[in-house]
């Protein structure tokens, strides 16, 4: 397989493989079933690099890739924000007030209820938003619809029954770009994410002096979210993203200061920063 190939989890036509296309033009897409399986691609060398989502502006964190990435060694080379238009798909010839069931992946069902309650119909979940489509047109049937990309519609010959049919228009995934080896850039080369997890150490009042380093040293800290491990609820990790380079003294210090509080610090990953987020600060300022 060509070196210059991205994995991602969907089958073809899911927002992922989208995000693929709009970053990676050149490159050859493989679609997984599952995230285990593009983590494993990119790790075995079937894939130079993969395609994952990580968060979402209105389902939130997409829960199974918080606890994949720490032990999947790979490291996080980039981030892609890609806004999300779903649309309602049925065979040809349906008509929208014919949908009974409505089959897409849980975090489509969640970002499109006013559809789906004004229709009354019926919510199913299906493992991706394309493959719940293919499942629309191998069935055949008018009642059954799916919430999907309008590039999966025409790949598997469905009608658009319902126009950006998400609840919020700002609708947008951020992705994480996936590497065997990392490719930190240069500090002062622009715009800089730092993603880590961590684990505190089981002391009083741990967690706020693990994270008081950040302020001290004036390092914005854009994403802290917790998580259980190993099913056990005294077993907390957490990842964070901030701004900067791990050799900039600011998060230099902040970093040395977090790492005496905590059992375990760990890099994901440092990468440019998307210009979106230059974009949607400004946006939100105005």
């Amino acid at each position: 397989m060509s070196a210059k190939t991205i994995a991602y989890q969907g089958e073809p036509g899911a927002n992922s493989e989208m995000a693929c296309e709009e970053r990676f033009p050149g490159h050859a897409r493989l679609p997984c079933d599952t995230f285990e399986d593009a983590l494993g691609a990119i790790g075995d060398g079937r894939a130079e690099l993969g395609m994952i989502p990580i968060e979402n502006s209105i389902a939130g964190r997409v829960a199974d890739i918080h606890h994949l990435l720490p032990s999947a060694n790979l490291h996080i080379v980039g981030e892609h924000f890609l806004p999300i238009r779903f649309h309602l798909l049925g065979v040809r010839g349906a008509r929208l007030e014919d949908v009974r069931a409505i089959y897409s992946h849980v975090h489509a069902l969640g970002q499109c209820r006013k559809l789906i309650r004004g229709l009354r119909a019926a919510a199913h979940v299906a493992a991706d938003t394309a493959g719940a489509a293919r499942e629309v047109a191998e069935w055949g049937l008018r009642d059954r619809a799916a919430l999907a990309t309008a590039r999966a519609g025409e790949i598997y010959g469905l009608d658009v029954l319902a126009r950006d049919a998400g609840d919020e228009p700002g609708n947008t995934t951020r992705f994480v770009i996936l590497a065997r080896e990392p490719a930190h850039p240069p500090p002062g080369n622009g715009p800089t994410i730092t993603t880590f997890v961590f684990r505190v150490r089981n002391v009083p009042a741990a967690l706020y002096k693990a994270l008081g380093g950040f302020a001290t040293n004036g390092v914005n800290m854009s994403k802290l979210e917790s998580y259980m491990i190993g099913g056990a609820f005294a077993a907390t990790q957490f990842l964070a993203d901030v701004d900067g380079h791990p050799e900039d003294p600011a998060l230099a210090r902040a970093l040395e200061e977090l790492a005496f509080f905590c059992s375990e610090v760990k890099i994901l990953g440092v990468y440019p920063a998307d210009p979106y987020r230059r974009e949607a600060a400004g946006s939100a300022a105005a």
